[in-house]
């Protein structure tokens, strides 16, 4: 039972150093390794100088995710590959003995929430105060006593980022609870789960599963959401480390406003296909029987929906092969796949432009100067759900100056 002035002390003796050094450095980085025990320490002060010195402390960790696999395949109840990411929110916390959260993150607001009034409100959708309720209202639905707790909280997770900052932040809280609450018994899709539940409901947001399934359980993960409310979750393991690429999520600095609907037509236009065999999702109608439809589909649906069917088809077998790649240690294939997962986003599902605003493609020409930047190597794609926001790269390690450098000169 350590204080928070003994987690300092342990810090700075070096005993999170393993720890750290596998959440952030990369190996050998004595540099990667001390900042992130700045970091980390900064955090512990940031606690002391806002709550005081308070027992039972420690440090928790909620990442950031990106996706791998699978563009627009889980509202088909299709297959994704996900990962979390070295990018994450670290608080620093502990228990407070009232019945009220106490947060305080850097760069915002502080923020309590009584622990006694865990109603949706609606005033506060969209905010860090309804994700705080959200989760522990869901904790209290299932049986738990709650307890408040203190934080201070540093983020590297960029709002907007693409990166899921929302999800790492509603993990987080997961797991806050799970240590102070919860005596340590949920495991990670439960705290994935309670996380969803908060951001549909209470903060207003209707996402899938996968951005907090791959924040909670960590490293790379397979998803198949054929049961949605059960999906079927595994862990890839392979060691990006050791790929010779890195990662890169480039912001194309481009406004989502007035793209509700080009995403939400995406959903709709799959859902329609399906419609026309009496099902309700693409993943329960066999791509053979949509194949021999075509010209009646055409009529009934439009081409764009089935240029967008025929994408999850394929996609869908694209993230189950992009796993077998990775399981094999066929990086290279890995690669290939997601540069075809690229093209048929681009061609086929087509969200990559707004129809509502055709002057603006920023994706398009961060993808098409990243493919110059690239020459051949590597692989790129659009990230997420597109029409505007950020694009992903993987670039090899000696051409990341240069990316990068070509990339911000835009």
């Amino acid at each position: 039972m350590r204080t928070v002035g003994q987690l300092k002390g342990e810090l700075q003796a070096g005993m999170f150093d393993k720890a750290l050094s596998g959440l952030y450095a990369q190996e050998g980085s004595e540099a990667g390794l001390k900042r992130a025990r700045d970091r980390a320490e900064k955090t512990v002060d940031c606690f002391l100088s806002s709550f005081g010195d308070s027992a039972c402390a420690a440090l928790f960790s909620g990442p950031g995710r990106t996706e791998l696999g699978g563009n627009h395949t889980d509202h088909q109840h299709g297959h994704v590959l996900c990962a979390s990411v070295n990018m994450d929110m670290l608080a620093c916390a502990a228990p407070n003995g009232l019945p009220v959260v106490r947060i305080r993150s850097e760069g915002y607001p502080a923020l309590e929430v009584s622990l006694d009034e865990l109603n949706v409100n609606p005033g506060e959708a969209g905010t860090s105060a309804a994700l705080v309720r959200g989760v522990a209202a869901k904790l209290a639905e299932r049986g738990f006593h709650l307890s408040g707790f203190d934080a201070c909280v540093s983020s590297t997770v960029p709002s907007g980022s693409g990166l899921s900052s929302s999800a790492a932040y509603e993990v987080l809280l997961g797991n806050l609870f799970n240590h102070f609450s919860c005596e340590k018994s949920l495991n990670s899709l439960d705290i994935a789960m309670v996380s969803q539940f908060a951001e549909n409901i209470y903060f207003g947001k209707p996402c899938g599963l996968m951005d907090q399934a791959a924040c909670s359980v960590g490293g790379a993960i397979s998803i198949d959401f054929i049961e949605p409310d059960a999906p079927q979750v595994e862990l890839v393991t392979y060691d990006f480390s050791r790929c010779g690429h890195s990662l890169c999520v480039v912001d194309t600095a481009s406004s989502h406003d007035d793209l509700t609907e080009e995403y939400a037509a995406i959903p709709r236009e799959m859902r329609s296909v399906a419609a026309a065999f009496g099902k309700d999702y693409l993943r329960d109608v066999p791509e053979a029987e949509v194949r021999a439809a075509l010209p009646a589909l055409r009529a009934r649906c439009g081409d764009r929906a089935v240029l967008r069917a025929m994408h999850f088809y394929a996609e869908d077998r694209r993230a189950v092969q992009e796993t077998e790649a990775l399981r094999a240690g066929d990086f290279n294939g890995f690669l290939a796949l997601v540069n075809a997962s690229g093209l048929s986003s681009e061609l086929l599902l087509q969200n990559i432009w707004s129809v509502r605003h055709p002057e603006r493609q920023a994706v398009s020409l961060a993808l098409a100067l990243g493919r110059e930047l690239l020459d051949g190597t590597g692989a790129i794609r659009v990230h997420g759900g597109g029409f505007a926001g950020t694009i992903q790269a993987f670039v090899p390690n000696g051409k990341i100056g240069v990316f990068r450098s070509g990339m911000e000169a835009v």
